[in-house]
């Protein structure tokens, strides 16, 4: 598909562009539902400047990095998408085409403050405990929009976020790192003129996904196969032996033969 000729076709809105708050937002739900019964839960700010009131309990949560995951890297070329905008692809006269998603790890940084050390630590303690047990912040079907507008599943039905039978998943999870060190972290709340409150980072690996046109599909011409090998040939057993594989000549060796190492005559006899 020339790059020139996408500009002309139909396309659909780029689909993964609200991603990254919608992964914020999952995340100060889950933080905010959970706590004890008879203890209200704490606020969920996102502003590191924020002061408290006296007796105030706050849960800090602030994204401050985006990073590429280099260990999904594809290339950008155009590939038939996974949902199909016709009933039946073979005589279909256009088809959907889309671009491999983007990767991006999200970093954020919890921190919590409440009026006294030993609360803030307990605070800390139950946010460590309600993300480890978050297996996903979102778990949905994928949903994608037609250049129509019109949103689908991968079967090409209307979007439902409580499908689950055959359609492709989008799940997003977090995980505790190590990615902000003691040093950078007091330079980080210095920036905001903040006191400085124990802290802990964690990762959500996220996918963005382009948009998607609408093109005459392209023929694909497989390259001619190679001739089979040899069938087995019978053993008197009546058990198969295994078919000869063509195997490549190695390469006849460059210079002089060599000769068997011999021991140097000034070296004493071995027993």
């Amino acid at each position: 598909m020339k790059a020139e000729s996408v500009t002309t076709m139909p396309r659909g809105p780029y689909q993964g562009s609200g991603i990254i708050g919608e992964v914020t937002e999952a995340l100060h739900a889950w933080l905010a539902d959970g706590w004890p019964a008879g203890r209200p839960a704490p606020r969920i700010e996102e502003d590191i400047e924020f002061e408290p009131k006296d007796r105030e309990e706050v849960v800090y949560v602030y994204l401050y990095r985006i990073a590429r995951n280099t260990d999904l890297l594809n290339h950008k070329r155009w590939r038939r998408a996974k949902v199909s905008g016709d009933a039946d692809e073979d005589t279909a006269a256009t088809a959907l085409y889309e671009r491999p998603p983007l990767y991006l790890d999200l970093y954020y940084m919890v921190a919590t403050h409440a009026k006294f050390r030993s609360d803030a630590e307990r605070i800390l303690g139950h946010v460590l405990m309600r993300l480890y047990e978050a297996t996903h912040l979102l778990y949905r079907p994928r949903r994608y929009v037609l250049p129509d507008g019109a949103a689908v599943d991968s079967l090409g039905r209307p979007w439902d976020p409580s499908a689950r039978d055959g359609v492709i998943m989008e799940k997003v999870s977090v995980d505790i790192v190590d990615d902000l060190p003691l040093g950078d972290a007091v330079h980080f709340f210095n920036i905001f003129e903040a006191p400085y409150r124990p802290y802990v980072t964690y990762r959500a690996r996220v996918a963005m996904e382009g948009a998607l046109i609408s093109a005459p599909p392209t023929i694909v011409r497989a390259a001619r196969l190679e001739s089979v090998p040899d069938a087995p040939t019978p053993r008197p057993g009546s058990r198969a032996s295994r078919a000869r594989l063509p195997t490549a000549r190695r390469p006849a060796p460059f210079g002089p033969q060599g000769t068997e190492p011999k021991p140097s005559p000034d070296s004493p006899d071995e027993d």
